[in-house]
């Protein structure tokens, strides 16, 4: 049960498919998906308070919906019936009519204890029958993470995978001269709301991640010029230092379990990947080789790390076991291969592809074995992959050139899905780098 929520659920009914009655589905699995045409009321209240509360309910469930891609919100100037008459069951033909195929309709309520009560229903307005009906009671000032938690329910129960809109994202904010640039951790929503600044600016920050069991973060960070990884707990901003390692220290990045962190580490100039056990410190070498090896990240059940190296010549993707032994190359396309990272479903590696003869840089993926690459995004400098929690869209950071003086260039987050056809900007307040996506928010 999610934190900070009371939940249950009300009238909670799915209608049962016949041949002549097929359930509203998009197929996610296919290429351009033509986005549902979906028609989202205010959420009913029976006073201002929860009225206003209804409407940014709705509001906030509507542009989650339509950033994914596969929803088409319907303006809400041609909607027929009203919030309060939607109390009862709805007038199917009044939505059909301005081309919806699936409704929500919601109420807010402030019960006598100062909570705040949501509900809300999801419609096939096609076949005339409720899909989902739940209701959650939460903290008024909870309201925003609700209606992320809502959209996550429709997105599941129309596509039939895990939502991503209950997260959050760490990256690296980035303000100042190109000569001399302030970097602080930062953290958002996914839709990029509650952001504030985690670190202060005072020591250069890199390479963010979150643990996929905790809300807990591992990223690189200089202290009087030496690097350091730490560990920053989100909730109750407590930062521990995770090591003092010799050299340089690159990418460090938590386990699927949560209780180690693998890392790459160079020292005499030589980069090479260790793990180390959050419980009990001790850090064990993973390869040995004359190479770079760098960018280690593991396979969702902790059986595999994919890295990248250049001990076949080239910069190229290996996978071995996670004891380090069998590594074998799985990335042959032309061009140098970078920053790997696992899907959290297990069946495709994200990667920074630089093209072989040119200047462009590409966001891609591939299965495990290497086959079936995919160029999902390119430009100027596009780098750093990491995955929503469902393992259906992709986050990144995308870098346009300076000047010849240095100047000009700016670094800016961006999201594409696995077609590669929905690609979108994420605003932030500043210059940003180096994206991680949280698991769901417990």
């Amino acid at each position: 049960m999610r934190r900070l929520l009371a939940f249950a659920a009300f009238a909670l009914m799915i209608a049962l498919a016949s041949a002549a009655r097929a359930q509203l589905r998009i197929d996610i699995t296919q290429g351009n998906v033509e986005p549902m045409p979906i028609a989202l009321t205010p959420f009913y209240g029976k006073n201002e308070a929860a009225a206003t509360a209804g409407r940014e309910l709705a509001q906030v469930i509507s542009a989650d919906l339509e950033r994914s891609g596969l929803f088409k919100p319907i303006d809400p100037r041609a909607f027929i019936q009203t919030p309060e008459a939607l109390q009862t069951q709805p007038r199917f033909a009044d939505w059909r009519a301005i081309a919806a195929q699936a409704l929500v309709t919601g109420a807010a309520e402030v019960q006598t204890d100062g909570r705040l009560k949501i509900e809300f229903r999801l419609w096939d307005a096609i076949h005339e029958n409720q899909m989902v009906g739940l209701a959650y009671f939460t903290v008024p000032q909870n309201w925003r993470r609700v209606a992320h938690i809502i959209s996550d329910q429709i997105y599941k129960r129309i596509t039939g995978e895990d939502g991503y809109f209950d997260t959050r994202i760490v990256y690296v904010s980035e303000a100042g001269p190109q000569n001399r640039r302030i970097k602080r951790l930062a953290i958002m929503d996914q839709d990029g709301a509650n952001h504030r600044f985690l670190t202060d600016g005072s020591a250069l920050v890199l390479t963010p991640r979150f643990s996929p069991t905790t809300q807990d973060i591992t990223y690189l960070s200089y202290f009087n010029g030496q690097p350091r990884v730490y560990i920053f707990n989100i909730d109750t901003g407590q930062q521990e230092v995770l090591g003092d390692f010799p050299g340089m220290t690159f990418a460090p990045r938590f386990s699927p379990d949560g209780n180690s962190v693998i890392m790459s580490l160079s020292t005499d100039g030589n980069s090479e990947i260790y793990s180390m056990d959050l419980r009990t410190r001790l850090v064990k070498r993973l390869t040995n080789h004359p190479a770079i090896d760098t960018s280690p990240s593991m396979s969702p059940d902790g059986r595999q790390v994919v890295f990248n190296s250049d001990r076949g010549g080239a910069q190229q993707l290996y996978i071995m076991d996670a004891d380090g032994r069998n590594v074998r190359r799985i990335s042959f396309g032309d061009g140098r291969y970078a920053t790997p990272v696992w899907s959290p479903r297990g069946d495709l590696i994200a990667f920074t592809k630089f093209g072989k003869g040119n200047s462009t840089f590409y966001i891609g993926v591939m299965k495990t074995d290497g086959s079936g690459e995919r160029l999902l995004a390119s430009s100027f400098l596009d780098e750093g992959p990491t995955w929503a929690p469902n393992g259906r869209v992709l986050m990144f950071f995308r870098q346009t050139p300076a000047n010849a003086s240095g100047q000009g260039g700016s670094s800016r987050l961006h999201s594409v899905d696995l077609t590669g056809y929905n690609l979108r900007e994420v605003v932030t307040p500043t210059d940003a780098s180096d994206p991680a996506w949280s698991p769901l928010i417990p």
